[in-house]
């Protein structure tokens, strides 16, 4: 069912205009090289195939799955010979040119370059990814979109009554065609194998119509389009992480499903869920790490597909969080400054003072232990000299962390001593109990637990 002609080409419609660089490349007027970038089924091969029937150029097709820099070679040698004497220009069309390694990429520079061939590359990944900068910038590229379902259900119904297809035997039921077109997902390749799967059922079973049942029975799920280490690959985990950070917990779940449907690995999306638990859900909800944490545990001692349980449920409980990504701003601001050099030596008081001859460096000298104060909390400086006052973390109001934010100012005022301060109480004063700051105060064994500090 390949078209005869680029006008029995269906969809492209945007590539298709008059003096197009399609139609450039399909009726031969200049020999431009053109990278097809598109999904499965959208016409990439078809249109190698249009090319292929231009009379007056030779053609030559391979697959980057299976050729390597010798066959390529091998291609500009012959086309560089029949150039000079004066044969018919080469169109060297690749498929899956994603696949060729950067040196295979480079073997092509100069023949494209010098137009000894005229590339025709194909590919489903994105090319400013997959294809070198300097084989991209000798090409038109031109992007290929998914068929519509308007598109795929023209497709079906030629098919079934052309020649070249069914021939009008059997006759596909309407809601048979239906099925098959969202089957497709705008895959054409993946409509045209479903008809003729149903058409060989329907003639298998002594019938002359196609009808749903029949239909269903032929092709048992759609093939999710969905590549684990392509361009997919990444707009879906892109597509799931907004998803939940946007709590929308419905469209997180379709992104999971979908991502475990396609085959993904399930420790991959585990380990996801563990970085945005702390990432955007944070102090907000700090059991939200817990969560993420033990469903990476269970995908571990499990496995699939039970372990999809697991993988729900952490979605559904991120997803439905409040959010927070105070701790990832922190980190990054704290980071920041140590790459900008910021940070002085460490605090004297707050230097190793176990060893011989600590204390005489001065080490551990002034040290003031925090649990020996009825608050828990005691003036002191823990940052280098020109780190004071810095704030790095900023907690917001939303769940959990609103208690954070409340208590927070009072415990940077008591560290940085702008509050009113607490004579040092006995050892063990004020032990099992809390203050206004909401710090629990000494637990008791403080002068051991001192000495071991200090």
């Amino acid at each position: 069912m390949r078209p005869a002609n680029l006008d029995e080409l269906v969809g492209q419609e945007h590539l298709l205009a008059p003096g197009s660089p399609l139609r450039q490349l399909v009726g031969g007027a200049t020999p431009m090289s053109v990278i097809l970038w598109g999904p499965p089924g959208c016409g990439k091969t078809t249109i190698a195939h249009l090319v292929a029937r231009a009379t007056d150029r030779r053609f030559v097709a391979m697959s980057a799955l299976t050729a390597g820099v010798k066959d390529v070679r091998a291609v500009i040698e012959t086309a560089r010979r029949q150039r000079r004497s004066g044969g018919p220009p080469t169109v060297l069309f690749i498929d899956e040119v994603h696949r060729f390694s950067k040196t295979q990429q480079d073997s092509l520079l100069a023949a494209v370059e010098d137009r000894t061939v005229t590339l025709l590359a194909a590919t489903t990944e994105n090319p400013y990814f997959s294809v070198i900068s300097p084989l991209l910038s000798r090409c038109v590229l031109l992007t290929l979109q998914p068929l519509t379902e308007d598109a795929v259900r023209g497709l079906l119904r030629r098919a079934v009554t052309d020649e070249r297809g069914l021939g009008g035997a059997p006759t596909l039921a309407p809601e048979a065609e239906d099925h098959l077109v969202r089957l497709a997902g705008g895959d054409v390749r993946k409509a045209l194998t479903a008809l003729e799967a149903a058409a060989a059922s329907a003639t298998a079973l002594g019938v002359d119509r196609i009808d749903l049942a029949t239909a269903e029975q032929a092709v048992d799920v759609a093939a999710v389009r969905y590549d684990r280490a392509g361009d997919a690959h990444y707009d879906v985990t892109s597509a799931f992480i907004k998803s939940m950070r946007g709590s929308d917990v419905d469209a997180a779940l379709h992104w999971l499903a979908r991502m475990l449907v396609a085959g993904e690995d399930a420790r991959f999306v585990a380990r996801r869920l563990v970085i945005f638990a702390s990432e955007d859900v944070g102090m907000a909800d700090p059991l939200a790490l817990s969560v993420a944490t033990a469903a990476a545990h269970a995908v571990e001692y499990v496995g699939l597909p039970e372990a999809q349980l697991n993988l729900a449920q952490a979605v559904i409980h991120l997803a439905t969080a409040p959010k927070s990504n105070s701790a990832t701003t922190a980190i990054g601001a704290a980071i920041g400054d140590v790459r900008a050099g910021r940070g002085g030596p460490v605090p004297r008081a707050l230097r190793d003072a176990h060893y011989s001859g600590a204390r005489g460096l001065g080490h551990g000298t002034g040290y003031r232990y925090p649990h020996d104060d009825q608050r828990g909390v005691v003036t002191q400086q823990y940052v280098p000299d020109d780190l004071v006052g810095t704030d790095y973390y900023r907690p917001t109001e939303h769940g959990a962390e609103r208690a954070v934010a409340a208590r927070l100012p009072l415990l940077r005022r008591i560290v940085r001593g702008r509050a009113t301060p607490v004579a040092d109480p006995p050892v063990g004063a004020g032990r099992g109990t809390t203050d206004a700051t909401g710090v629990p105060a000494d637990e008791g064994g403080a002068d051991a637990a001192r000495k071991g500090h200090q």
